[in-house]
């Protein structure tokens, strides 16, 4: 089975060569039929990060660097996943490239693929702060309010699901949708797809400055809210979904 690994990357020049050392030998050892990937998505960066990739690269088959427009976190996931789709990836997984997550945790997220169609991870402890476990919280109650959805954390970057499946639900976004990953937790549990969450760690950001802040995190909440009921409303308009 062939895996694609999906990280975003803006603006990471401090932290890029440790993200394809931690997660370059997971898309090694995951290549029996040699299509496997780590696909690095550069959204735009304005410092070296790009350069970076491309000197990474050179020395390293399997990375593929790919360079796209300023849009977003989210954009650029859903540009991973859509290249992962469209280059005929079996599984794709994601994860961020700031080295909050732990490449070594990978393997009992594989042993599932057998049974399941996601596994997504679940952050029982956040090394990112306490402001982020609220806003998650929030997150959470709204996909309870709005789509009937109970999950205990929805936006975990840390993900491994089967490429049918993410081609089943990802048209329904918009390309520049800012909370993909939300959105694709909502699809799997509210249509009773076959999803495990299993714990992760969240460490702190290694190194750099995380671009999104409060302010920021503010303000896409506010559009989320919106993009959610239109998104519900879509559901209703689902032959799955009473009116």
């Amino acid at each position: 089975m062939s895996l694609y690994i999906v990280i975003p990357a803006y603006n990471e020049e401090e932290n890029i060569a440790r993200c394809v050392e931690d997660w370059y030998p997971i898309a090694e050892g995951h290549n029996e039929d040699g299509n496997s990937r780590l696909v690095i998505v550069n959204d735009g960066s304005r410092d070296h990060t790009w350069e970076r990739l491309q000197a990474l690269a050179e020395s390293r088959p399997l990375l593929l660097p790919v360079s796209k427009e300023n849009g977003g976190h989210g954009s650029a996931v859903l540009y991973g996943y859509r290249y992962a789709i469209e280059h005929g990836a079996d599984w794709v997984f994601q994860t961020d490239s700031d080295g909050q997550t732990d490449p070594a945790e990978f393997g009992a997220f594989w042993e599932k693929c057998g049974e399941y169609d996601a596994i997504l991870g679940r952050r029982p402890h956040r090394g990112d702060g306490l402001a982020r476990k609220w806003v998650e919280k929030i997150v959470c109650f709204l996909l309870w309010l709005i789509f009937g959805v109970r999950v205990r954390d929805a936006n975990a970057p840390f993900r491994l699901m089967r490429s049918e499946l993410l081609k089943k639900y990802i048209d329904r976004l918009p390309r520049d949708f800012n909370l993909p990953n939300i959105m694709m937790t909502a699809y799997f549990v509210r249509y009773g797809e076959k999803v495990l969450f299993l714990p992760i760690s969240f460490s702190p950001r290694k190194a750099g400055k995380n671009s999104i802040n409060l302010r920021k995190i503010f303000r896409i909440g506010w559009k989320a809210v919106g993009d959610f009921r239109r998104l519900r409303k879509d559901m209703k308009r689902d032959k799955k979904e009473p009116l």
